[in-house]
């Protein structure tokens, strides 16, 4: 018997006690300390990249055993530093990403635009390069990866999300799923990663071309495309996709939305607490869930948390762009910060965006045509500064991940336009997956001279 806070655990004579005295023992050592956990961590990723060199499907079952019980710990012991919103979130993804794992003959492949509803209508569990790779990052397995993408030729300066997806898929560890669909929109290392995939998976694949004008007959030219996107998810599956069940998805979505924005417009006077990995998982809502049960359940929560926190004295800050959720500097700064709280971001509040078209590939395809990422960068600066004045930011970080060259190319002027507008505004260099390419240093004294700084506006 083993005691762990007032609870009890019994054990059998039989083969499956080593297997449970494992897994209460990591229950035990977690609750010890977050720095003892992470030593775990990084001895498991240690070891599932090292398993992942000669047998990818050993790994594989290896990095779903151990998603398995961080599942089971999210349900037993929910960070209760987090609102409900938070903790929800929290074991949604985790599943999505099991599922995806598991169950690869109804998977989809996906890059993070693609719409989620269409594949929710059709009964498929998507996953993105984003969303995977993240999780990769998270179990500390990632530089395997990142180096067999290195020795079939892929360039370094590539996206670090793309390099280790890739090297995963390329290892073996990431399982052949039931299709693959892509699209241009925003990200240029979809053109690599998907096209290389689709010959070495030999899939059925779709491709969706986006334009770069905003005008109705780009939104009319997508949503074309997405009436055969559905007929293709049909002929995949062989399940029947009734415009009913597309029309439900879409419903849902603008369901989300309003919900989404409703707490944006709470934010002024309500801070609640979250940290960086639950503002990414919000970014895989509103994309690879969208459309379903859990995405309306997660904003409706996170609207009555907003509702119901209490308004504090910290500083208010838009992020922009992606979550570096793995960078101790940045961690210590935001995570279940009272000084700094992140009331808005750029990627998150675009995804959530409001389709105002009844017919739902129309719906779906103004929502891909008009994304902030498509296109000029004018409209990622308009919407900064309306999501800026609906939160009441004191001032923005814009995180320029590596290999991004869209934010990259624009974050001086970005900048420079907000300033303008009198809102302080940080261009943080980094790596939203790959440590290797940050320095934690230099990280931490910019963003101590940016609260500072913050702080001194404030006095004046």
């Amino acid at each position: 018997m083993l005691t762990c806070n007032n609870i009890f655990f019994i054990f059998p004579n039989s083969a499956k006690t080593d297997n449970t005295i494992k897994y209460i023992i990591y229950i035990f050592e977690y609750r010890k300390g977050l720095k003892y956990h992470m030593s775990i961590v990084d001895r498991f990723g240690e070891k599932v990249g090292e398993i992942a060199e000669n047998d990818p499907v050993k790994a594989r079952k290896l990095l779903l055993a151990g998603y398995r019980l961080q599942e089971k710990r999210l349900a037993l012991f929910p960070d209760r530093k987090l609102p409900m919103s938070g903790q929800y979130v929290a074991k949604i993804v985790m599943n999505n990403i099991i599922q995806a794992l598991a169950k690869p003959e109804n998977a989809a492949m996906v890059s993070i635009f693609v719409p989620g509803e269409l594949l929710t209508a059709a009964g498929l569990t998507p996953y993105s390069v984003e969303a995977l790779s993240c999780f990769m990052a998270g179990t500390k397995c990632e530089q395997t990866f990142l180096k067999q993408t290195e020795k079939e030729g892929f360039p370094e300066t590539m996206c670090s999300y793309h390099r280790v997806f890739l090297g995963a898929a390329l290892n073996g560890i990431v399982p052949k799923p039931k299709c693959m669909v892509y699209t241009n929109l925003a990200c240029d290392g979809n053109m690599m990663t998907f096209p290389y995939l689709k010959e070495r998976y030999e899939i059925p694949s779709f491709y969706i071309d986006v334009p770069y004008e905003k005008n109705y007959d780009s939104v009319m030219y997508v949503a074309k495309q997405l009436r055969e996107l559905k007929n293709f998810l049909q002929d995949v599956t062989g399940r029947e996709i009734t415009e009913e069940s597309v029309k439900k998805a879409v419903d849902k979505s603008k369901i989300a939305s309003n919900n989404y924005y409703r707490q944006l417009h709470l934010r002024k006077g309500h801070d609640i607490a979250s940290t960086l990995t639950n503002e990414l998982y919000a970014l895989f809502m509103c994309h690879l869930l969208a459309g379903t049960d859990e995405s309306v359940r997660y904003t409706q929560l996170l609207r009555d948390d907003v509702r119901r926190a209490p308004a504090g004295d910290g500083f208010h800050v838009l992020w922009m762009h992606t979550m570096p959720f793995l960078q101790d500097a940045v961690k210590d700064v935001f995570n279940y910060s009272d000084t700094i709280h992140i009331s808005a971001s750029d990627f998150i509040a675009d995804g959530f965006r409001s389709m105002e078209s009844d017919d739902p590939y129309e719906a779906l395809a103004e929502k891909m045509v008009y994304c902030i990422y498509n296109g000029s960068v004018n409209q990622r600066i308009e919407v900064a500064k309306e999501l800026a004045d609906t939160v009441g930011a004191d001032g923005a970080v814009l995180f320029a991940h590596w290999g991004c060259k869209n934010t990259i190319g624009a974050s001086s002027l970005i900048k420079r336009s907000l300033e303008r507008e009198g809102l302080p505004t940080m261009v943080l260099d980094g790596d939203g997956c790959n440590p290797a390419n940050a320095s934690d240093g230099q990280i931490s004294t910019r963003l101590q001279a940016f609260v500072e700084m913050l702080t001194e506006q404030e006095r004046n």
